[in-house]
């Protein structure tokens, strides 16, 4: 068995090799919102066949006509990591992505088990793994061993082992809050808009997410081992429907940040009901700051920007700026200014916590106040 220090040597290159990428996708930047569609499988990696479907065909097939759609948009870019039958690697298809400098990735599969289990699931980055979860994460990474050279190129990850995947998740965290968004989007329109059964978002370790810099999310369109579902989506109304739903989603998104307002941001409200205490509690070494937006516009960080909140700051995330209001090791202050921000037209600001420069849980820098 490989030890944790080995995956920690393993994550360190990863990390090395992903910011070469990242930079030179930085000098190649679009003014257009870019798009990377993601048809799961292809080739001799057949994926799923339930019920005698084809999910490599039935992905595909949605995948361009979610394309063809967003291709109207003069402001959208869309680029596929394939557009035909073929066979992609993971990490082929994740430097396609960081090469377009994309906005976005949307990975389309179909879903499978030995029950007649219905509905649609879409999965972001991260450790929060159910025991279904892990299932999922194991068979979506698997397509690994399909690869001639695998060993070469995944040196160190383990599709079974627990610290593999989790080691995957930390690499894509500054983009979970925007992941997350679209994948509610997406599973909303699922649910309300076509009356689908949805099972949720979720979160899982996917190699083909977890070297992507921008927002990520693999979408399971539903289970080709359920009988009926299976039909629904091996047809060509079936597979619209859906192409439809997610295209909506992607445009729901891109207005969601063009706009630069914070609604429902990925947030943590544990203390929502809180009274707030105006004496100081001071947190020795941790810096505590009022997150109110995120976008992809790039704005000053002047009080007037902001709807007259004060102490404004700015920071880029790949292609995404996150902007924040204060900043204090003064806890019971900064949850002053959170009020003061959600009074002030930011409903959904949150706290994020800031030890020696790197982004903690507040729950964390709270616990070390008491040690």
């Amino acid at each position: 068995m490989k030890t944790t220090s080995h995956y920690i040597f393993v994550l360190a290159i990863v990390l090395f090799t992903s910011f070469l990428t990242s930079a030179y996708a930085f000098q190649n930047n679009s003014d257009k919102f870019v798009v990377v569609l993601d048809a799961g499988h292809g080739g001799h990696d057949y994926g799923n066949l339930g019920n005698g479907h084809k999910e490599k065909s039935i992905a595909l097939n949605i995948v361009l006509q979610i394309g063809k759609e967003l291709e109207k948009n003069k402001g959208i870019k869309v680029i596929y990591t394939r557009k035909k039958d073929v066979f992609v690697t993971l990490r082929g298809r994740a430097k396609i992505a960081n090469d377009a400098d994309a906005d976005l990735f949307v990975s389309v599969h179909c879903n499978a088990h030995h029950s007649q289990a219905s509905g649609t699931e879409t999965f972001v980055l991260g450790v929060a793994n159910t025991k279904r979860n892990m299932e999922i994460a194991k068979k979506e990474n698997e397509v690994i061993f399909l690869e001639a050279d695998y060993e070469k190129h995944y040196e160190g990850f383990d599709p079974d082992s627990p610290e593999s995947l989790i080691a995957l998740s930390l690499l894509q965290e500054d983009y979970t809050e925007n992941s997350i968004k679209l994948a509610r989007i997406i599973e909303d329109n699922f649910s309300k808009g076509l009356k689908r059964k949805s099972r949720g978002l979720k979160q899982a370790s996917l190699w083909v997410m977890h070297n992507t810099y921008m927002p990520s999310v693999l979408v399971e369109v539903g289970f080709l081992t359920n009988k009926s579902e299976g039909k629904f989506l091996n047809s060509s109304t079936g597979q619209t429907k859906m192409a439809t739903a997610i295209k909506k989603a992607i445009f729901s998104y891109k207005t969601y940040i063009e706009q630069n307002v914070g609604i429902n941001i990925y947030q943590d409200n544990s203390d929502a009901t809180e009274v707030i205490d105006t004496e100081p509690q001071i947190i020795d070494n941790v810096e505590f700051k009022v997150q109110i937006a995120a976008s992809s516009r790039k704005l000053a960080p002047k009080s007037y920007n902001f709807n007259g909140l004060k102490e404004i700051s700015r920071e880029k995330i790949g292609t995404i700026y996150k902007y924040f209001s204060g900043s204090s090791s003064d806890f019971n202050l900064i949850k002053q200014l959170q009020k003061k921000a959600k009074s002030n037209g930011f409903p959904d600001a949150f706290i994020v916590a800031y030890k020696d420069g790197n982004k903690i849980d507040v729950s964390e820098a709270l616990k070390s106040a008491s040690n």
